[in-house]
């Protein structure tokens, strides 16, 4: 029966109802049979599967139109005699269809319907209809949003055809554009309009008599030659360093005042000076440049905002120069300050991050009325601490800066409640970054977040999360995935828009994916040190005994566990944390299943203590018990390489290379990944890479093109695939090249710093903008918020245990 794309997941199940009754009844039973309780989506398409093989008959049922909804859902609920599907049709959106197995009842439920039974599983059925419900959609039902899955994570260019066309209707409607360039100072001093422009008229005539005046001055005649003329018309430093420069932003502005274009106005406020001060706010682990990374929650999210933050001072520089501007940009990146230091910086307040002039990394210590807390804490054990280090380093930056900043940008789930309490304080333009967001990690740490509640405190986690994300102005993401998923996956963030934590609240309309203020902003790695193995001028062949050391040097110790006996043979390699997520101990187990596979190549790991003693983080210490335990399982003497973290940065960089030199390949086996910092990291180095299709390495790599995708749940499909290759190219040694530059093609064209750094300048440009002319800064949603953090995230932060230090 031909179905349009308007009918619903419950048309196409009741009329599979009508036509294949006893097929339909038959999958459905044994649904039911399986008990109270949840089936994920491979569960319910293995039984359907399943059940074809035993009944040819039941073949009509899936060619039947009940196998889009199969397909699209995402589990059901099974609570006897009723089947609730939770059915998703496309990235975003989401319906909910509820089947009487036994009155063969078809019944279209809404969230909350669909939550409440969800809540049966772990409460048994309650009579109590009141319970506590966030729901932000009110607030945002007049706003303007994409409808169309693909549109998401292009927030910029909808707000700004949206917003555009509404505001340029008429002449009056440009009196906010003319209002916020009149109000542009720094330090004090007036930029881009003085008080001579009263009107919008009077704008239009003075921007014609500059376009005039700035013809007859050759492109490069400096702004000092003309300052003086052009400040008599109404026009402040600002617009550029150079009569060209200056002719172009009056240009832009008069083909905006004219004709509006949203590509026009994008860039004219991506160059209006906006962003001289940046926070960065990351409070968790131990932040430093050097011998931090594998020490506990401190990996990726250090390297990515060091980066960033040099990046980032460039473009600033750039900017502020082409801007014909003497202003010194200044960047903190605001984290803990943790006395008890194991031998890192953490402990010093102010440290100059190196390679830059002008950016800090700038420390304060956790504080209770006990004093300070001197030892780490992991980072799902920081709530009780976070307002008291928001109010603390509110004072610290001011003193930094002297006066606020422009921008700030939160990291991770902690960041971003920081931040969050700060641009609320200071009235400044917010950024997220959420890196990860736990509740994707973990399967049902929602609906079961009792059961994790003294490990993992996610009640918290999770309404923090909530209140930052509907706080922020704009959100960046490394990728489509992060925010929508993918067609059978579902994005960290879309996870967010309704559950339910049963006894605390539910989550009707939490988190929007269609919300314009999320972007998609990929980052790259340091190419200074990340850059193909081929560019044999740049490589650090020093480094090559110190290299040849951690990878065959046959002494067993802390640092290396594990022989390879043949050093001919190829080498698969894995970096990552040690913890169940980042998976290397199934990579390894995957390794040491495949006869096939370890017969072709050697595996290395790099990644966490080799003794469980030196480790104070609980899942890294199970992982480590772990992998002593595969290592004895499957006689993986002469064949595997362990290798505790390695914070050498450089080294790790020619570390890949070398593995390039081996003809070996990278492997990123995490269940999700929300980025891939070390698929990047690896692709630049031209080394192969096979990765995750969990999260964002599914888009950065275009499968059997650019890399390969795998997948961790299904660990033999993983051996095979890496056996083809590794044999195909035994066969066909250019086939290892044809990956190796199809991977450094796309890093080229998507993930590189110049690129990221532009683009988020720009976006803080642009929505700063929006947030002054219109009511972007959505007032309402955030007093329903602050009320929400008051009443709940505060009681929830404190049940939270304070650490106590050791007695020293």
């Amino acid at each position: 029966m031909p179905h349009s794309k308007l009918d619903s997941m419950r048309d196409r199940v009741q009329d599979t109802l009508s036509v294949h009754r006893n097929e339909l009844v038959s999958l459905l039973s044994r649904y039911v049979g399986k008990g109270k309780g949840i089936l994920q989506r491979h569960h319910l398409t293995e039984e359907m599967d399943d059940i074809v093989k035993e009944d040819e008959g039941m073949q009509k049922l899936s060619e039947s139109s009940f196998m889009k909804v199969l397909q699209s859902a995402q589990e059901a609920i099974i609570l006897p005699p009723f089947v609730v599907l939770a059915v998703r049709p496309r990235p975003g959106v989401w319906e909910y269809v509820r089947v009487n197995v036994y009155e063969l009842s078809v019944d279209r439920l809404n969230v909350a319907e669909y939550l409440k039974s969800k809540e049966e599983l772990v409460e048994g059925q309650s009579g109590d209809n009141y319970v506590l419900e966030l729901d932000l959609e009110p607030f945002n039902a007049t706003f303007p949003r994409p409808t169309r899955s693909s549109s998401i994570g292009n927030g910029v260019q909808f707000l700004n055809r949206h917003l555009s066309s509404v505001m340029f209707r008429n002449k009056e409607s440009l009196e906010p554009l003319l209002n916020f360039l009149r109000v542009h100072k720094h330090d004090g001093f007036v930029m881009m309009l003085n008080d001579r422009i009263q009107s919008i008229s009077k704008l239009q005539s003075a921007l014609q008599r500059a376009e005039e005046y700035l013809s007859k001055f050759p492109p490069d005649t400096p702004y000092s030659e003309f300052e003086f003329e052009i400040q008599g018309m109404g026009f402040e430093r600002g617009w550029g360093d150079t009569a060209q420069r200056v002719s172009e932003m009056v240009h832009l502005l008069l083909d905006i005042l004219q004709a509006p274009d949203p590509a026009t106005l994008e860039t004219f406020l991506g160059r209006i000076p906006m962003v001289f001060n940046v926070v960065i706010v990351s409070p968790h682990g131990y932040f430093g440049q050097a011998n931090v990374l594998g020490l506990p929650d401190t990996g990726g999210q250090v390297v990515y905002i060091l980066d960033q933050v040099r990046a980032l001072e460039n473009e600033m520089l750039l900017r502020i120069q082409k801007q014909g501007l003497d202003v010194i940009p200044k960047i903190l990146i605001v984290t803990r300050l943790i006395p008890d230091a194991k031998g890192t910086t953490c402990n010093q307040r102010l440290e100059r991050v190196s390679g830059t002039e002008h950016t800090h990394i700038l420390r304060v210590p956790f504080r209770t009325e006990n004093g300070i807390l001197r030892k780490w804490i992991s980072r799902f054990d920081v709530w009780p601490y976070l307002e008291t280090f928001a109010e603390d380093a509110s004072n610290e930056i001011a003193a930094e800066l002297q006066g606020v900043p422009d921008l700030i940008i939160g990291n991770y789930s902690d960041g971003n409640l920081v931040a969050t309490l700060l641009s609320y304080k200071l009235g400044v333009t917010q950024c997220n970054i959420a890196h990860a967001l736990e509740k994707t990690k973990y399967p049902d740490s929602d609906l079961y977040w009792r059961k994790f509640e003294e490990k993992y405190h996610f009640s918290s986690q999770f309404t923090a999360d909530l209140t930052a994300m509907n706080n922020a102005d704009f959100i960046i993401t490394s990728t489509y995935q992060e925010i929508a998923g993918s067609k059978n996956n579902v994005g960290q963030y879309e996870s967010h828009t309704a559950f339910t934590l049963p006894g605390l609240y539910r989550v009707v309309h939490g988190i929007d994916v269609f919300d314009p203020k999320f972007n998609i902003v990929s980052p790259g790695a340091d190419m200074c040190i990340y850059f193909p193995y081929s560019d044999k001028e740049k490589r650090l062949i020093a480094l090559h005994g110190q290299i040849e050391d951690l990878l065959y040097d046959p002494k067993q110790n802390d640092e290396h566990v594990g022989i390879l006996n043949d050093r001919s043979k190829p080498l698969i390699f894995s970096m990552a944390r040690l913890d169940g997520v980042k998976n290397l101990t199934g990579l390894v187990e995957c390794y040491g299943k495949s006869s096939k596979l370890r017969e072709l190549v050697n595996l290395v790991v790099v990644g966490g203590y080799m003794d469980v003693k030196n480790s104070r983080d609980r899942e890294e210490m199970a992982e480590i018990e772990k992998m002593h335990g595969l290592i004895k399982q499957y006689n993986l003497h002469g064949q595997f390489r362990w290798i505790s973290a390695q914070m050498n940065r450089v080294r790790n960089g020619e570390l890949y290379r070398y593995i390039a030199d081996t003809r070996g390949v990278f492997v990123q086996p995490a269940f999700y990944e929300a980025f891939g910092l070390t698929v990047v990291e690896a692709m630049t180095c031209g080394l192969p890479t096979f990765a995750t299709c969990h999260g964002g390495p599914a888009e950065i790599i275009e499968h059997g093109v650019s890399g390969f995708h795998i997948d961790p749940y299904h660990p033999d499909q993983v051996a095979e695939l890496m056996i083809e290759f590794f044999e195909k190219c035994y066969n066909d040694p250019s086939h290892w090249n044809k990956i190796s530059d199809g991977g450094l093609k796309r890093i080229y064209e998507r993930y590189t710093w110049k690129i990221y750094s532009e683009r988020l300048l720009t976006l803080a440009g642009v929505y700063g903008f929006w947030k002054y002319v219109s009511k972007l800064d959505r007032r309402e949603t955030r007093r329903y918020l602050e009320m929400f953090y008051i009443l709940k995230f505060r009681d929830l932060a404190k049940s939270g245990r304070l650490a106590v230090d050791e007695q020293h």
